[in-house]
């Protein structure tokens, strides 16, 4: 901020902390709610000590690996914390980086003095607990307490019926409609996704908070093999987020006032610069494209203006890596070449993906890494939710900002205002179309259940069909290495269940 705006008012990271937990016996795995409250003594610690119990708002991320019925109150008992402000949830990718932002607004206001953002998941100690038959010893689970809504809520039914209502079944439409767009081949596509995840494993390879700390080769993450099967069309395990993790993470901001009163130095605060963000509609099927997203390009597009229009200004950047699309589109908006380093972190597949949290690890490796850089650089975050709909970004910085930049940058409206016409959703139809973009689903074993087609009808409204697996010269149209089949031809009628179904006429 500028030099008229008073250090009370002006917002910093002071301290990070992270934990991860992987004991052989899945019954001495730490709980969720253990995870998080040793994160955030660890970001105390990070801080000099002494501001925890000051803390006056607490953010949690949404939790799915456990359920408990009053996530705020047992959090605020187990650190002997009395906050005014205490809120849990709702569901989401970039919610630590929509939460960082708001609580830096807080301070900048005089809302807040010091605030906490924290989260932690422990699938894995929850799956393998299952697996072996062990009773896990941990607060009882809260059979009672409100679910977060599903996909399956909110989703078109027609995609709900065809399995297409699942963040694995939905991203590959963006991979295959974007790349096509980009005049890629699958073969380059794939290559691209390949080297630009390998550069994701190198950095988990260096983190100790990592899941995985195996430094793997392109070709290693994109060749399938019996350890590494199809999940959905084009993507192999090793290509998506993996949330079968134990992770934990928090940060603590405050004002500058504040932590130079409690003895901090300078060179230990990072700044909150500047944050966007915007939204695709929730339903995938009402979005006008699949070549792009107006709300992520509309973000990226505010960050790279706060960066003088020069994202090589970015000393380190975190980009959201859930699927290989995600990065694969920012980076594009953002101006940077296939080489780029994107990630503190190393990415959800490899560092791993403890659901909604990731993003708070992000903030946290991103703080360390430029408290070792010069005095005038920045850090890009960006994380985004759902099926390419929820996109929020957040500038850290050595040096403190202008006044507008904690002002939420329009990037909304930006968004709203590309935004073309929507087709209508037709569930029952029957007639020539053009096939739009595409996915194909596997089971446990790798093998094709069906393809999801998405295709426009003569009549200009959208759709959705399927291709059986048992039409291999179908299947086969859609994982040739050499052409997209986007631009085919092809006539949609309803099968016996009442479901569409697809079947080429002939290439575009």
């Amino acid at each position: 901020m500028s030099n008229t705006t008073p250090p009370d008012r002006i917002p910093v990271i002071v301290g990070v902390g992270e934990i991860i937990d992987r004991p052989a016996d899945p019954a001495q795995a730490l709980e969720p709610l253990a995870l998080m409250a040793e994160a955030a003594r660890r970001a105390e610690t990070d801080a000099g000590g002494g501001l925890l119990s000051q803390v006056d708002s607490i953010d949690i991320v949404g939790l799915v690996s456990w359920r408990y019925g009053d996530l705020p109150a047992l959090l605020n008992a187990t650190l002997g914390l009395s906050p005014a402000r205490s809120v849990y949830g709702p569901v989401g990718g970039e919610s630590p980086v929509r939460y960082l932002h708001e609580a830096a607004r807080r301070i900048a206001r005089g809302a807040s003095e010091i605030g906490l953002v924290l989260g932690a998941e422990a699938q894995h100690a929850v799956n393998h607990a299952k697996k072996n038959g062990v009773t896990l010893p941990w607060t009882p689970y809260a059979v009672d307490a409100p679910r977060f809504q599903r996909a399956s809520d909110y989703v078109h039914p027609l995609a709900v019926k065809l399995g297409a209502f699942m963040p694995v079944s939905v991203y590959p439409l963006y991979d295959a409609a974007t790349a096509a767009h980009w005049g890629q081949t699958p073969a380059e596509a794939l290559a691209e996704s390949g080297a630009l995840w390998e550069r994701y494993a190198k950095i988990a390879a260096d983190n100790p908070y990592s899941w995985s700390r195996e430094a793997l080769s392109a070709d290693a993450i994109t060749r399938r093999k019996r350890d590494n099967r199809l999940i959905a069309w084009p993507y192999t395990k090793r290509m998506v987020a993996n949330p079968n993790v134990n992770q934990g993470a928090a940060v603590l901001l405050t004002s500058l006032a504040k932590a130079r009163a409690a003895g901090i130095a300078d060179d230990h605060l990072i700044f909150i610069a500047a944050g966007a963000s915007a939204s695709e509609p929730r339903d995938w099927l009402a979005r006008d494209a699949y070549t792009a997203s107006h709300a992520q390009t509309a973000v990226l597009e505010a960050m790279l203006a706060e960066a003088g229009g020069d994202a090589s200004r970015f000393a380190a950047l975190e980009l959201y890596s859930c699927f290989p699309c995600v990065p694969k589109m920012a980076r594009r908006t953002l101006g940077l070449g296939p080489d780029v380093n994107p990630t503190v972190t190393g990415g959800l597949s490899f560092f791993g993906a403890p659901l909604n949290n990731h993003m708070t690890h992000a903030a946290c490796a991103m703080v360390r890494a430029l408290r070792e850089t010069g005095a005038s650089s920045a850090g890009l975050l960006y994380g985004q939710g759902e099926f390419v709909t929820k996109h929020h970004a957040l500038m850290l910085a050595r040096a403190p900002a202008g006044e507008a930049a904690l002002r939420e940058a329009g990037a909304q409206e930006t968004a709203d205002l590309r935004r073309g016409p929507v087709p209508q959703t037709e569930t029952a139809p029957d007639g020539e179309a053009r096939l739009e973009t595409f996915t194909i689903l596997y089971d446990a074993a790798g093998k094709p259940t069906h393809a999801v087609v998405v295709a426009m009808l003569d009549s200009g409204a959208r759709t959705l069909a399927r291709i059986p697996a048992a039409l291999a010269d179908e299947i086969a149209l859609l994982t040739s290495p050499d052409r997209y089949p986007i631009g085919n031809r092809g006539r949609i009628s309803l099968a016996a269940d009442g479901l569409p179904e697809w079947r080429t006429l002939g290439a575009a």
